[in-house]
């Protein structure tokens, strides 16, 4: 068996970035900018009023009178210069005009017809953007960069329609077994619904992959390669189940007379001891466990992490953070464990559950972080640091 940092390496070093494409910026967010995208104009692209109200030359005291000469809207400049004693009407956005060196609000001001008086209480500010003071044309946005959709916002700003941004991976998902069925189906006594895909699918979909469901894969060398070839051409190809040593288990049999090149095959941690992974064509297999927690867990600390590097943005292991224990845990095992567990961000105290059984479903759906324990980790106390990991969530780019 490897470690889980060995492991990583092996998987990283499968995977490569992938190409570019171009896509209109209504389908940007989420995506990952694969060059650098340049300002075409300067933001503001002209002097600006802040606020709504008149736009002066010059000094201003309490008391003074000004003529009012026109008004300046958004998208309709004041065709004219503004001069010592005139006044022009503006609104937030509109073009400061020629001449024009401060806005006084409307608040500050007592209007008769055409002429203002400026109030007792004068407010100080000039109520100016100046031009280009966002960001002025020439400037970039680095790549690679996950985009936001303020990122979105600030490119569309920048009069950039189109942006390169990497390829989504493709993920062909197979789920294995004869005990499994989708679910609405009629399970007989002796099935269970096959649940993994579903949540693996949901999983790298969240980290911006592309997910094809193949039928399930009976416990048979033709089914199984069957669902292979449905597989070809995906940039990875997970399989669920099927990768232990039981007389049923016959995922890496078949694949290897498909020409598998195994990178490794079983990892020492807990959950999710039966991981493969190698090169089968031109795609990365790897081999998740069949037991619904072992292979979410498998498919955080190593797929997604893999998903990010084919998509431009390193070759970086799940951040682990530190926190405070409420509650005791016995010594750990000879493998490294990541234990479901409920992270209070208020008082950064994390506890892992009792049941780690990894059938629960139920206790993984309740947790928001894994505690990761090294191997032969002693006992911890109440109040004792140590590491765990954020589970993500959909569409939120925590990682």
């Amino acid at each position: 068996m490897i470690s889980v940092s060995e492991a990583l390496e092996a998987l990283f070093a499968l995977v490569i970035p992938l190409p570019a494409e171009r896509v209109g910026l209504r389908h940007a967010a989420g995506r990952v900018l694969a060059t650098p995208a340049t300002a075409q104009r300067d933001q503001p692209p002209f002097a600006a009023s802040a606020m709504d109200g008149y736009a002066i030359s010059g000094q201003a005291q309490p008391g003074d009178r000004f003529l009012v000469i026109g008004e300046a809207a958004a998208g309709h400049a004041f065709d004219g210069t503004v001069r010592p004693g005139e006044a022009v009407r503006i609104f937030t956005g509109a073009p400061v005009p020629e001449g024009g060196t401060r806005v006084i609000i409307q608040e500050d001001v007592t209007r008769d017809g055409d002429t203002i008086t400026l109030s007792d209480a004068l407010d100080q500010g000039m109520h100016i953007r100046p031009a280009g003071g966002d960001f002025k044309a020439g400037d970039t946005i680095d790549a690679p960069l996950l985009l936001t959709p303020a990122h979105v916002a600030l490119l569309a700003s920048m009069n950039i329609p189109e942006v390169e941004v990497t390829r989504n991976p493709v993920v062909a998902l197979i789920a294995t077994g004869d005990e499994l069925v989708m679910p609405g189906e009629s399970p007989a006594p002796d099935q269970i619904i096959a649940s993994n895909s579903l949540g693996l699918a949901a999983m790298f979909e969240a980290a911006g992959a592309t997910t094809r469901m193949i039928p399930i894969a009976k416990d048979t060398e033709s089914s199984l390669s069957q669902a292979l070839a449905m597989a070809a051409g995906a940039d990875l190809i997970v399989t669920i189940g099927g990768a232990s040593v039981g007389d049923h288990d016959i995922v890496g049999q078949v694949a290897a007379s498909q020409g598998l090149e195994r990178s490794f095959y079983k990892i020492a941690m807990r959950p999710g001891k039966p991981l493969m992974a190698g090169r089968l064509g031109s795609s990365v297999l790897i081999g998740l466990p069949g037991n619904p927690v072992s292979s979410m867990v498998c498919g955080e600390i190593f797929v997604v992490p893999m998903l990010r590097k084919m998509l431009g943005l390193g070759a970086v292991p799940r951040a682990r953070h530190r926190g405070a224990l409420s509650a005791p845990l016995p010594a750990n095992g000879p493998r490294e464990h990541y234990m479901r567990a409920r992270h209070d961000p208020s008082t950064n105290q994390v506890q892992a559950f009792e049941r780690q059984d990894s059938s629960l479903l139920t206790v993984l759906a309740g947790s928001n972080a894994l505690i990761a324990r090294p191997p032969g980790d002693p006992a911890r106390e109440t109040g004792d640091e140590v590491e765990y990991l954020v589970l993500r969530q959909p569409k939120s780019g925590t990682y």
